[in-house]
């Protein structure tokens, strides 16, 4: 991470500090510098510190922040919501967390992002604010943590890839099931051959929804309460309703919502399955719904299931039923099959594989695949190294673009054919207009 500079001087701080004390030099210091400022006693020194602001921290927001400040390298400094009451809740949580009153508060992020000392943000807010967020920190010189789904559309995550990309951001997509041991374990039987040939992965999804209405208007609140035209960014406007806002109702429609909520689960398993196959950088060619399910093909022949229903646990080709794939291994699972076995695993960590003789690879995994701590941490060493971390913008870019195609052929009710190097799909016009939406004034990527 580049060092910071003093207010008005021409060389770093880190610099300077270690001139001054090498000359001797008298220089306006406190005769006794605490441990901690100097990085002793298990302390950070400021210019080592990871100076961190946080842009619509909700209930999961709160959980990555969390882990965030947990890490003595880093340091929580300002927080920005449209909500009154969620700024003063994180400010309240940042102010506890150093015994001071020093995280500032915003309303509008673009004020967040205008300050110099903030080096990395982390962007929890409401899916239509994902790429359009993360796209303006990363002009304004930030690096960027940003939750699933990370755009709304292929449009959306295509430009976002191509500005982390020319502005030499560190980007870090909130996919941390890439960092969790268990995925880890799975999908090294799969790339190291030890299932055989593979043939077919499995991604659990919601069951997929798309709502076009509106909630009925209400009155809306003052400006300093509640920014509603703030919070629809983007999306198009409609009425206020304190369900979208305060209730968190937004999840299912469309304006609000990315992929009929394909995205929801399938950011983190349709991604998983990109890893497993070495499909990293390519997506599926073709795309057919049935019903709930949605079947794709790479190009190298592997077949991709993406469906609400249940598997883990059952023989291959059978379904538990139910909503979500919730099994023996937990919610969230991932199943990838071979000509000579296959494995299975979810976010309580346990492992279901066949034939027996993989279990002498097997160990135990107790972190669960909610947990963001090893890809925070991986995060927060990019931003010092520069390094790419696991769920880069390269990495995002396809696993969405893939689980996209998916939710437009579910939306049309028909198979679609997709080229990965042109990012389009091939011969339907009706599918291509699909892959951007239009965005309200004054705001575009």
């Amino acid at each position: 991470m580049p060092e910071k500079k003093l207010p008005g001087a021409a060389i770093p701080r880190r610099t300077f500090l270690q001139r001054s004390f090498r000359a001797g030099a008298v220089v306006s210091f406190p005769l006794v510098v605490p441990a901690h400022v100097l990085g002793r006693g298990g302390g950070v020194a400021p210019s080592n510190r990871i100076v961190l602001g946080g842009i619509g921290i909700g209930p999961r927001g709160k959980q990555v922040l969390a882990a965030m400040m947990a890490e003595k390298d880093v340091h929580y400094v300002a927080t920005c919501d449209v909500q009154a009451r969620m700024r003063e809740e994180i400010k309240a949580i940042a102010d506890e967390q150093y015994g001071n009153r020093a995280c500032a508060t915003y309303r509008d992020f673009r004020e967040l992002l205008a300050r110099p000392d903030i080096d990395a943000v982390l962007i929890a807010t409401g899916d239509r604010w994902h790429a359009l967020g993360s796209i303006h920190a990363a002009k304004a010189g930030k690096d960027v943590y940003s939750e699933k789904p990370c755009g709304l559309t292929i449009g959306q995550c295509q430009a976002l890839s191509d500005t982390i990309r020319r502005t030499g951001r560190v980007f870090q997509a909130g996919t941390q099931r890439r960092n969790v041991p268990n995925f880890q374990f799975a999908v090294h039987l799969a790339r190291s051959g030890r299932l055989g040939r593979l043939h077919t992965v499995h991604a659990s999804i919601y069951k997929l929804e798309c709502n076009y209405s509106w909630l009925p208007a209400e009155p809306e609140p003052a400006k300093d309460v509640i920014d509603w035209d703030l919070w629809l960014g983007p999306a198009p406007w409609r009425p206020y309703n304190k369900a979208y806002v305060v209730d968190r109702r937004w999840r299912g429609y469309y304006d609000f919502d990315s992929g009929a909520k394909l995205l929801d689960w399938g950011a983190h398993t349709v991604d998983l399955c990109q890893w497993a196959n070495g499909a990293d950088d390519t997506v599926p060619v073709e795309y057919e719904p049935d019903g709930g399910t949605v079947y794709a093909r790479y190009a190298n022949g592997v077949k991709l299931v993406m469906r609400p229903e249940g598997w883990i646990g059952q023989p291959p080709g059978t379904a538990a039923g139910g909503n979500f794939a919730v099994g023996s291994t937990g919610t969230c699972p991932v199943r990838f099959e071979g000509d000579e076995g296959w494995v299975e695993t979810g976010d309580n960590g346990s492992i279901e594989l066949h034939p027996a003789s993989l279990r002498a690879e097997w160990r135990a995994f107790t972190m669960r695949g909610t947990d963001p701590a090893q890809h925070t941490r991986e995060f927060l060493d990019c931003v010092k190294s520069r390094a790419l971390p696991a769920a880069n913008f390269k990495v995002m870019r396809h696993s969405h673009i893939a689980c996209h195609a998916a939710a437009i052929a579910w939306l049309l009710g028909r198979k679609v054919r997709f080229d990965p190097a042109q990012e389009a799909f091939i011969g339907d016009d009706e599918a291509n207009r699909m892959r951007t939406r239009a965005m309200r004034e004054p705001w575009h990527v």
